[in-house]
């Protein structure tokens, strides 16, 4: 079976589009995952078994992605925002004490997990591997990894909790 991508596009992308603002109520989130979706239609074109059945499938496609996006989104808020920015320039001592001290914050939490958690978040939170790819790694079902990543997700809040005013500290400083 042959399909036009550029076709596909033309005739979804409007709707996934309006589904993805309506799921973030934010254009630029929208926007990606958007994007996001029509790279995973272009890469999995050739599963889909049922050209009737095109629509849901992309929408299906874009629901998961939505879902992902704000799982990601929970996991980063309790994480400490110079993880994820990409520093211009020299970070001045103070910071670079601050930054070190939120890693050894954030490996005491990780180390407080039980193995199999522990590889959960860095797999899935840190290096952002899909489901499938964890329970590959993993060596489990993927109803397995989403649990047990919840799970560890949990925990990791809880340590983080504890330290938190340390980290508001840091907020404060910015």
């Amino acid at each position: 079976m042959s399909f036009d991508i550029e076709k596909i596009y033309d005739m979804y992308y409007r709707d996934v589009y309006h589904f993805a603002l309506f799921y973030t109520n934010n254009r630029q989130e929208a926007e990606d995952i958007t994007q996001e979706t029509f790279i995973k239609v272009m890469k999995n074109i050739g599963s889909l078994q049922s050209p009737e059945r095109m629509k849901t499938w992309i929408f299906s496609i874009a629901k998961h992605t939505a879902i992902d996006l704000k799982r990601k989104q929970k996991f980063i808020q309790f994480l400490p925002d110079w993880i994820y920015e990409k520093e211009s320039g020299e970070a001045t001592p103070e910071k670079k004490a601050i930054q070190k001290n939120e890693w050894e914050e954030l490996q005491e939490a990780l180390i407080q997990l039980k193995p199999t958690y522990r590889s959960m978040i860095i797999l899935r939170g840190l290096k952002e591997l899909s489901i499938k790819e964890t329970a590959e790694i993993m060596g489990c079902s993927e109803r397995k990894v989403r649990v047990d990543y919840h799970r560890a997700i949990q925990q990791m809040k809880k340590h983080v909790q504890v330290h938190e005013e340390g980290w508001g500290l840091n907020e404060q400083s910015k």
